[in-house]
């Protein structure tokens, strides 16, 4: 799952990212090569793979034909598998000629419904239902990562977990896998994901903490009284008064995500440190509480979510409504991202140190409205960390708009997938 609206922000932001070489691949030497020769060598069988679960989409909760194919190939690879596990999840198990450090990488497998025409050739057969969302691409890419590190086996010191997850989208699937005992199964000691976007194929991208803004309700509770509708407009503006972007802030303007002076990928981001309000969407109801107004908020970070309640008791407290207040409270709507500081920072220097510093990107900001991913529930169980992959091509009219009727993706990202996180894996192995 991507964030509310990413296909029309992030499409807009990675197109002016197009200029970014994705051929600036440093040198590199031993098991690195073997990985990117082995990645050539397979490529054109991971398309296959890909295309197949394109053409046979499942929900979630019905991703049974993906789930057995899964369980099939890494069968064949020789990897220990578990089935069953929350639903249609698949873990494959791989252990290196040594004991040692514990890595698993999850990949999403369930497709959703969508009526509208298929754009490719191998379109989808299953009525209603297709990958806009890339998680086809994303098993194929974690497929391709398990057979090219078997090829590794005799030099890998430890035990890496491919967690194939189902029911994504409607967030279910990872807490189903935790409850079913995912982790009386594996003991990651480091777990990690990506999700394709809207940036140039050939790219990967994360930063610490927060990758979307962190979407929550906001609950306000009063005495009820006989005029409840000034009541409800007070609300509102107590509401409002925590956004603080200026209305005539280039914030607003959403193809400055990609602006190279303050864009999300810039240090000096104006995509941090704020808070807004979504305008559209207040509710009032009369409960046994009391009155309770409600609206909707987008932090940035820890700081700004933390500092919502007390600034909204302050401005209560100041006005004329304060002897009616009860309470605030904040409630998640999304569960929220937040990639292990240490872990994104050693991430991103192995693997610069390997295929380039335009390859591998640093995000300051963060995706101003977000949908975030389920992902986010292993994190406490787990020091984690969440990439984003490039999938467009604009040259040839290819853009990887997640949840959109035009969505498509350059399949060579398939391979940048491969490569650079199975290049990870072996670093964080030997770390």
């Amino acid at each position: 799952m991507m964030p509310r609206n990413l296909s029309n922000t992030l499409t807009i932001f990675f197109f002016l990212l197009v200029s970014i070489s994705a051929f600036g691949q440093k040198k590199t030497e031993g098991i690195h090569m073997d990985i990117q020769q082995r990645t050539n060598e397979i490529f054109d069988s991971l398309v296959t793979i890909r295309r197949d679960f394109h053409m046979y989409p499942e929900v979630g909760g019905n991703e049974k034909r993906t789930s057995e194919k899964i369980a099939a190939y890494l069968s064949r690879l020789g990897l220990e598998v578990k089935t069953g596990i929350g639903g249609y999840g698949v873990v494959g198990i791989l252990k290196g000629a040594k004991p040692g450090k514990k890595i698993a990488w999850r990949a999403d497998i369930d497709a959703m419904p969508y009526k509208a025409p298929d754009m490719v050739d191998f379109a989808s057969k299953n009525e209603g239902v297709r990958h806009i969302c890339g998680h086809d691409l994303h098993a194929a890419v974690a497929l391709g990562i398990a057979n090219v590190l078997v090829e590794q086996k005799e030099n890998l010191t430890g035990t890496i977990y491919f967690v194939f997850q189902p029911s994504e989208e409607n967030i279910k699937g990872a807490l189903a896998m935790i409850d079913d005992g995912l982790f009386d199964m594996i003991e990651p000691e480091e777990m990690y994901a990506m999700h394709v976007t809207p940036f140039p194929a050939g790219t990967i991208a994360t930063k610490p903490e927060e990758m979307f803004s962190d979407y929550k309700k906001v609950d306000l509770v009063f005495k009820n009284k006989t005029n409840s509708d000034a009541l409800f407009e007070f609300g509102k503006q107590a509401i409002l008064s925590l956004e603080n972007v200026a209305p005539e802030s280039k914030f607003w303007n959403m193809q400055n995500m990609g602006d190279p002076q303050i864009g999300i990928t810039h240090p000096k981001s104006i995509y941090k440190d704020f808070t807004t309000v979504d305008k559209n969407n207040f509710t009032f109801k009369e409960t046994p509480q009391g009155l309770k107004i409600s609206g909707y908020l987008s932090f940035s970070d820890k700081q700004q979510r933390d500092a919502a309640i007390p600034l909204l008791k302050k401005f209560i407290s100041n006005s004329e409504h304060s002897n009616e207040f009860l309470g605030a409270e904040l409630v998640n709507v999304f569960p929220t991202l937040d990639n292990n500081e240490r872990l994104v920072n050693e991430s991103l220097e192995q693997l610069s140190s390997i295929y380039g510093n335009d390859r591998v990107l640093r995000m300051y900001g963060v995706v101003a409205d977000g949908r975030s991913d389920d992902f986010a529930f292993f994190q406490p169980k787990v020091p984690s960390v969440y990439f984003f992959m490039g999938g467009s091509n604009y040259e040839k009219g290819i853009i990887a708009q997640t949840h959109s009727p035009i969505f498509n993706v350059d399949e060579s990202s398939i391979k940048t997938g491969v490569n650079l996180f199975a290049s990870l894996i072996v670093e964080r192995l030997n770390d």
